[in-house]
């Protein structure tokens, strides 16, 4: 039963979308409503407002960090060991791509995705934003470096922290995120992927990008 409520609070959390929450807060406008389409930090960039795409990034990855935190934090009272808190990491995860404040359609989940990993493992979390970054900064795609960085990730935990739950747990967010980015693999592979920092998107052109 406390895992179960666990999951429950975890699953909630992770449904606040504060790419929603920051642009509407800023007079800026739906995120939904442009660009990809899709509540998170690279579509609100598309806006032009930097700063809402940071805040937008750190809220995502922050609401992944606390779920898991406080598990790790509160939870041992209760019964709750580090296997079930790799599984609160994953209900955050799934709050944040199928939110039941946004009827269940959410974000891609990347920056959720590592705050979750940072809380499991700062060295695993680093190490997959440093990824990232290295990917996105060379070709400029977000969504390329998001798709390797999660392949990478399994690998990371894996050689960090053997096969066990979390591992099962990163691979299952893995598999998500790269399911979630279907069409951009598409896009990429036809050259239609947009690039990080493009502006909003006309309202007939194809919706790509995280």
């Amino acid at each position: 039963m406390n895992l179960l409520i666990a999951l429950i609070g975890a699953y909630l959390l992770g449904s606040l979308s504060f790419a929603v929450l920051v642009t509407k807060s800023m007079g800026e406008a739906d995120p939904r409503t442009y660009g990809s389409g899709n509540p998170g930090a690279t579509n609100v960039l598309r806006s032009g407002n930097k700063l809402a795409a940071v805040l937008t990034l750190l809220g995502d990855a922050a609401k992944g960090w606390l779920a898991v935190w406080l598990c790790q934090r509160y939870g041992t009272p209760y019964g709750l060991t580090e296997s079930h808190s790799a599984l609160v990491g994953v209900a955050a995860f799934l709050g944040h791509l199928y939110p039941v404040f946004l009827g269940f359609k959410g974000g891609k989940g990347v920056a959720t995705a590592l705050g979750v990993l940072i809380a499991y493992s700062g060295i695993l979390g680093l190490a997959v934003a440093a990824t990232w970054i290295i990917i996105a900064v060379f070709f400029r795609y977000s969504s390329l470096a998001a798709l390797l960085a999660s392949i990478f990730a399994v690998f990371y935990d894996g050689l960090l922290f053997g096969i066990n739950v979390q591992f099962a747990c990163v691979l299952v967010m893995s598999s998500l995120l790269i399911y979630r980015h279907k069409q951009n693999i598409a896009n990429l592979m036809a050259g239609k992927e947009s690039k990080i920092g493009a502006k909003k998107e006309k309202p007939e052109e194809e919706k790509t990008g995280e």
